[in-house]
């Protein structure tokens, strides 16, 4: 139902989706197809990383829980290395826990801390709801939401078994949008691209994806045929 008043809230084609897709029940609910893809992380979204990078993974189709209401659950993979700002930070932040339990040096300098090079990385599992309908020249558009788990891990030489590597390793829920289009091939494969928004308890990053999804459990009714 949100997500129906979304895309009827945007000006979409919301009730040609419940016109084209046939009245759907749990029975349609089934393994269709799986996705693989490949995307694109802009680093100002994610605090402290390094650069741009690339994300990797994949989907599985699941079919329609309701007229319109596809169920598509995915699992996705980045890696970045941490700023050499951002690993200063906790050079300097260890040093002074350090002095603090151990007391001043007799030089009075506080100790040195070398981290290295820190590499970050996100293991996100989530299930996405679509709202699909028709648009044209025989392609689908899609609008949704979704929840997800992420798993976050630091290492790095200096880190790994550390207290420090604890900090970094976490698990959190959080939520997306998202928002794409995909056009059939053949009967047995499709493309598609999506937009993403994730955030979690202190993420906020875009992810823009593409990828190819093989077919194996037909086309739904309403859906376009492959040219």
């Amino acid at each position: 139902m949100v997500l129906t008043a979304l895309v009827a809230g945007s000006g979409m084609a919301a009730p040609a989706a419940a016109q084209d897709l046939a009245e759907f029940d749990y029975e349609h609910l089934r393994l269709r197809g799986i996705g693989f893809e490949t995307g694109y992380v802009p680093a100002h979204g994610i605090h402290g990383v390094r650069g741009d990078t690339r994300s990797w993974g994949a989907r599985l189709d699941l079919g329609y829980l309701g007229p319109g209401l596809r169920i598509a659950p995915s699992v996705t993979y980045w890696s970045s290395e941490l700023e050499a700002e951002e690993v200063s930070r906790l050079e300097a932040r260890l040093g002074q826990l350090i002095a603090r339990e151990s007391g001043p040096s007799a030089s009075g300098a506080g100790p040195e801390v070398d981290l290295g090079t820190i590499t970050w990385t996100d293991l996100v599992v989530g299930v996405d709801a679509h709202v699909v309908w028709n648009i044209p020249f025989g392609w689908l558009g899609f609008l949704g939401l979704g929840a997800s788990v992420h798993v976050l891990d630091g290492q790095g030489e200096a880190i790994d078994g550390t207290f420090v590597e604890d900090l970094l390793d976490t698990v959190r829920p959080g939520v997306n949008a998202h928002l794409g289009m995909e056009y059939p091939l053949w009967t047995w494969s499709r493309l598609y691209w999506h937009g993403r928004y994730e955030v979690t308890e202190d993420l906020r990053y875009f992810n823009l994806r593409g990828g190819l999804q093989l077919m194996f459990g037909g086309i739904a009714p309403g859906e376009m045929e492959p040219r």
